[in-house]
């Protein structure tokens, strides 16, 4: 029965999450056409720090949601000024030029570069052959996506393509310094620092952007993108993909980015009427062989694994029925 329980909780909770993620483009598009950019993101925050901080207060002992270190605060730095505040600019900005599949996919990427930041900055295992393959064959996907060509990188889908490319970039590193400084905080806990911290720093770009709460057209469309893109993909994806991780390692729990860009694309044609295009779905393809090829190791290991544990119970049942 525990084991029944645990696998529940890890679909659920995967199913939740990319779910969750994938509902963001879709919302950030809708909520767009009524919002600054970067307000949008601000306010989003505003209200997910809010929730979010009063979870972990209630259910966190309070010796393990205060920062006690250096590495404690440089990991809040690290996820509120780029995994958060950077990276959620960089979205609702680029959003404004693609559809929400198109951004979706582009932003798949963050995965892929996260092992080259590694490599960079953590002293790890350097690409080999294979992996740096497949780092060509995603980035090859990503530029099917963008239909790359001169004179599509002045036109404005390039220009929102550049754009989300940045923030996959501020994704994967800053995962990768968050590892890096080794902080001890709870990553819920770090995250629910984070946020007020991401808020602040959008707030600033907004500023100095000269975006104006007075420009907001507040009506049943900005509300509800708001209230989704701040309780269900802030506060409540970030819960649901950490608890993941707990229960299956970053790894497993990384794959939830491949089916963000499904329901991405979904919604988007559900809701917003976006067309999902060929190019779209085969770029998709392609970056998802890429992620194969770099993470082969560690799918391979998984199965294995999962086979072996199938294995076992399948002649424990035998031995069982057998009488023994």
């Amino acid at each position: 029965m525990g084991t029944i329980d645990s696998t529940t909780r890890s679909v659920v909770a995967f199913l939740a999450t990319a779910v969750f993620f994938g509902g963001t483009f879709v919302a950030a598009k809708a909520g767009l056409e009524y919002m600054p950019p970067l307000l949008f993101v601000a306010l989003r925050f505003d209200i997910a720090a809010v929730v979010l901080l009063g979870y972990v207060f209630l259910t966190v002992p309070r010796e393990r949601w205060l920062p006690k270190t250096r590495a404690d605060l440089a990991g809040i730095a690290a996820a509120g000024l780029l995994t958060i505040g950077l990276a959620n600019a960089m979205i609702f900005l680029g959003q404004q030029y693609v559809t929400s599949a198109v951004a979706s996919v582009v932003f798949s990427l963050n995965p892929i570069l996260t092992p080259v930041f590694a490599t960079l900055l953590l002293s790890e295992e350097r690409l080999d052959v294979v992996e740096a393959i497949g780092m060509a064959v995603a980035l090859g996907g990503v530029a099917v996506v963008m239909e790359l060509h001169p004179t599509s990188l002045l036109a404005s889908a390039g220009i929102g393509h550049a754009i989300l490319l940045v923030g996959a970039v501020a994704v994967a590193l800053g995962g990768v310094l968050i590892k890096r400084v080794d902080a001890t905080m709870p990553s819920t806990a770090r995250t629910a620092w984070g946020l007020p911290l991401g808020a602040a720093f959008c707030h600033l770009l907004a500023g100095v952007r000269g975006e104006q709460v007075a420009a907001i057209e507040w009506n049943a469309t900005s509300v509800i993108a708001l209230g989704y893109v701040a309780v269900f993909s802030g506060a409540l994806a970030y819960m649901a993909y950490f608890g993941l991780i707990d229960e299956i390692g970053a790894t497993r729990a990384n794959l939830t980015f491949y089916l963000v860009p499904i329901v991405a694309a979904i919604g988007g044609w559900a809701v917003l009427g976006e067309a999902i295009t060929v190019t779209t779905v085969a770029g998709f393809l392609v970056v998802f062989a890429g992620f194969a090829l770099i993470n082969r190791e560690q799918l391979g290991r998984r199965l294995s694994t999962h086979q072996q544990s199938n294995a076992f119970d399948a002649g424990r049942d035998h031995r069982w029925n057998d009488g023994d």
